[in-house]
């Protein structure tokens, strides 16, 4: 669904679409609330980012050094509709001037290598980086010789040299953008489309433990941002949200990432069967006898994370969306979707609950 309503979009007004800063800030810090070094003496690399776009950009350079980061890579594609045009970077949203010899239009590499108050006001901000940009001091801003893929031998080479991706990749080429970043052995922190924990060269990654859910919880679409005006008439009023007067792009995007958080290594609060039976707010499990099981599984049916009753000892299925609760000291992830008979998880009465995985309590 996240997919389709990025390509509507784009078929109406040729957008692109843009992560909040503020969604960035609040998944990257609560990695440094775990781990305070996370990031420390790091190559960061934005490889699906134009600099003049981003806010991917934007929060590392200006929490350069804060984070402590030994250097910042930021590459886009080509061609942009804002690229080498607008960049809140250089002011708010005005026309760069033409530098000679400098493309109108072309994918762009940022490496930041250090920052500081360039200009003496006693505060570095944006303002600061344009001006070293500009300059060419200790930083690089060069064109790319290709279009900026992710998978050209020139940002290859820039994602060799780097220790942590973070990035909003192309739904589309999402299978083999994270299979890269596995062949080339990064730590990552990436959105993809809800959907993405399904696919099956995905979801065996979860369950063994190589890549997991960020903090931000799977409940909460997130809101993308357009560099032009939008026409939420346009689109399905599932696929927008107006804020402010603002339509954003509301997608079912999560975080997915193979760095480590607190949030991952929170044991899961849950009542007995019996309780759950007796107490449990969900029409579904209060007042019955016992949880329903599957007809070709040996294994129980638990239609809501919260309904996990935490003494039963056996495979228990449950919705996809516990996997941003999961917890891999209290829980083993045994399989996805599939029953004995390697058919979807069926019901006695015949019925298949949507998108379920096998689960068992870890034993002590």
């Amino acid at each position: 669904m996240a997919n389709s309503h990025l390509t509507n979009a784009k078929r109406v007004k040729n957008d692109e679409f843009y992560t909040q800063y503020g969604d960035i800030q609040k998944e990257i810090e609560a990695y440094l609330e775990y781990n305070s070094d996370a990031f420390r003496s790091k190559v960061v690399y934005c490889n699906c980012d134009d600099p003049f776009e981003s806010n991917f950009f934007r929060y590392f350079v200006l929490n350069f050094n804060k984070l402590g980061l030994k250097q910042l890579i930021t590459t886009s594609y080509k061609p942009s509709p804002v690229a080498n045009t607008q960049l809140e970077l250089f002011g708010e949203y005005k026309t760069l001037t033409k530098s000679k010899g400098r493309p109108k239009v072309t994918a762009n590499k940022f490496i930041i290598n250090e920052v500081h108050d360039i200009d003496g006001d006693g505060e570095f901000n944006l303002k600061d980086v344009a001006k070293q940009l500009k300059a060419n001091k200790h930083n690089e801003w060069t064109p790319l010789e290709g279009d900026g893929d992710f998978r050209s031998d020139e940002c290859v080479k820039l994602l060799k040299r780097s220790d942590i991706v973070v990035t909003n990749p192309p739904f589309s080429l999402f299978r083999e953008y994270v299979k890269q970043l596995f062949d080339y052995n990064k730590k990552f922190v990436i959105i993809g489309n809800k959907n993405a924990i399904t696919y099956k060269e995905i979801f065996p990654l979860i369950k063994d433990n190589r890549m997991w859910a960020g903090v931000t919880s799977f409940n909460k679409d997130m809101l993308f941002i357009s560099p032009e005006k939008i026409d939420p008439s346009k689109l399905p009023s599932t696929a927008t949200r107006v804020v402010d007067g603002v339509a954003y792009l509301r997608s079912p995007s999560i975080w997915l990432s193979s760095l480590d958080h607190g949030r991952r290594h929170q044991p899961l609060p849950l009542m007995t069967m019996k309780e759950n039976l007796k107490y449990s707010k969900h029409k579904e499990i209060k007042g019955k006898k016992a949880y329903d099981k599957y007809d070709n599984c040996d294994a129980i049916e638990v239609p809501f994370t919260d309904a996990i009753p935490s003494d039963y000892e056996g495979v228990m299925g449950v919705p996809i969306s516990f996997l941003d609760k999961y917890n891999p000291e209290q829980f083993e992830i045994i399989k996805f979707r599939h029953g004995d008979d390697g058919k979807d998880l069926r019901l006695k009465d015949g019925t298949c609950p949507y998108f379920r995985v096998l689960i068992r309590h870890k034993k002590k």
